[in-house]
């Protein structure tokens, strides 16, 4: 089965596409400009010097949350528009499992993590072993400090992976545990690691129609926060 994935859950984008198992091709960009003017040239050619039309995909993938809204926003509506079409199903999976897909072949402890802003990182552990992950923890916002301390209990070697790897690596209660930074082409959110996730919720029963693809959201948007901070306020 051909499984198309995408990532844009953060500053960089990626699209992948596979084939049983097998990476036909991929493109990554951490440039910082907008996934509007990224992501469907990039899903565009890699379909294009594949040779395989988007009716040929078998089922469709996208990190689904957590992430930046607007960022998980406009994966979910290109896999969408993508799907729509044929009835493919889709793979809505979470980022920080597919984050840990990139470190799957080692054996070791990986804390896959995000800059979530407000003195938070969105967070879940994972032990790798193998090229399989055992999940350890549910996603969740916690404190780089409690999480620090969670990671301490945690024997063997441990991974920092994510884009908020850095953040929880130059902090001084990470750099009490020693916590290892991969290589940079395995330390970001890659299309890839979304494709390693959707085979196994393909196996697992859990795809769904383009129609039922949603978001998963641990907090509330910023604005929605706001908003509720100022009615709050005003006694409302």
């Amino acid at each position: 089965m051909k499984i198309l994935a995408i990532d844009s859950s953060a500053v960089s984008a990626s699209a992948a596409l596979a084939e049983d198992g097998k990476l036909l091709g991929e493109y990554f960009l951490n440039t910082g400009l907008t996934h509007s003017e990224t992501l469907m040239p990039m899903i565009q050619s890699i379909l294009r010097c594949a040779k395989v039309p988007p009716k040929d995909v078998g089922l469709f993938a996208v990190a689904s949350g957590p992430g930046s809204f607007t960022g998980i926003r406009i994966g979910i509506a290109s896999v969408k528009g993508l799907a729509m079409p044929f009835g493919t199903p889709c793979a809505g999976v979470s980022t920080l499992e597919a984050i840990a897909q990139n470190l799957a072949h080692l054996r070791a402890a990986v804390c896959a993590v995000m800059d979530a802003r407000c003195g938070q990182v969105y967070n879940a552990l994972f032990r790798a072993e193998a090229g399989a992950l055992e999940r350890l923890t549910p996603d969740r916002a916690v404190s780089i400090r409690d999480l620090a301390a969670e990671c301490g209990t945690i024997a063997g070697p441990l991974y920092l992976a994510g884009d908020g790897a850095k953040l929880c690596a130059r902090s001084q209660s990470f750099q009490k545990l020693d916590a290892l930074l991969p290589p940079e082409p395995l330390l970001y959110q890659r299309a890839w690691g979304v494709v390693r996730a959707a085979e196994r919720a393909a196996a697992d029963g859990k795809t769904v129609s383009p129609a039922a693809l949603m978001p998963l959201y641990l907090r509330p948007a910023q604005a929605e926060r706001s908003l509720k901070k100022q009615q709050g306020g005003n006694g409302t």
